[in-house]
């Protein structure tokens, strides 16, 4: 599985990641596993998964984190996770 992580300010990419997990783990594992360490990467508290996060990536395998996910205040306007790869 590869999950693409993008860090996005007024329509633009600040930063990006890709992760790979090609362990035996379960999907939903490696969806929280892979967004740890994109947060550890980007220096980012974990974002809370609201119920429209769900939602969305539920029907499109990606959604984005708004600055009401995160406690603390970000400098971004959202963290965007895709799959792009699944097993």
């Amino acid at each position: 599985m590869r999950i693409w992580f993008k860090i996005m300010k007024d329509n633009r990419l600040v930063d990006d990641m890709t992760v790979t997990d090609e362990s035996e783990e379960t999907r939903t594992h490696k969806i929280f596993a892979a967004l740890e360490e994109a947060c550890y990467a980007f220096d980012l508290g974990k974002p809370i998964w609201l119920d429209a996060n769900v939602e969305e990536f539920k029907r499109h395998a990606k959604t984005r984190f708004t600055q009401d996910s995160f406690i603390e205040h970000i400098s971004f306007d959202f963290l965007e996770m895709h799959v792009i790869e699944e097993d």
